[in-house]
């Protein structure tokens, strides 16, 4: 029924910036957070940033200060400012939705994948 959709991947060079972009779509009746996870080879897919619908966010610590997450509801997206990009923040990259279909119903949502790699 939900769809996510990212954009925005790629290849920069080490203290680039990038900004990736999730549009969620399909029956929704509201969105209560969203998030980007990201899971590079051999290791853990781990959460980088969350925001909820009362604009609260989380960001795991390797990133804090330089990834910002921010949200347009009116066209059901997500955003993340990935700045002063490093090697290690070399990843696959997956948008996460807690989406609510109708009140006191919710469900996750998981978007295909978004490459970003990082050169040094």
């Amino acid at each position: 029924q939900v769809q996510l959709v990212e954009s925005g991947g790629g290849l920069v060079q080490a203290g680039g910036s990038l900004r990736l972009s999730c549009a969620a779509s399909g029956m929704i009746f509201s969105i209560n957070a969203m998030g980007w996870y990201r899971q590079a080879p051999g290791k853990q897919r781990e959460l980088v940033a969350a925001i909820t619908n009362a604009g609260r966010t989380n960001y795991t610590d390797s990133v804090k200060g330089r990834f910002t997450i921010s949200r347009d509801n009116a066209k059901n997206t997500v955003y993340l400012q990935m700045n002063s990009l490093k090697p290690e923040d070399t990843a696959v990259y997956y948008c996460n939705a807690v989406v609510g279909l109708q009140i006191g119903v919710r469900r996750d949502y998981w978007g295909q994948g978004t490459q970003v790699t990082v050169s040094s």
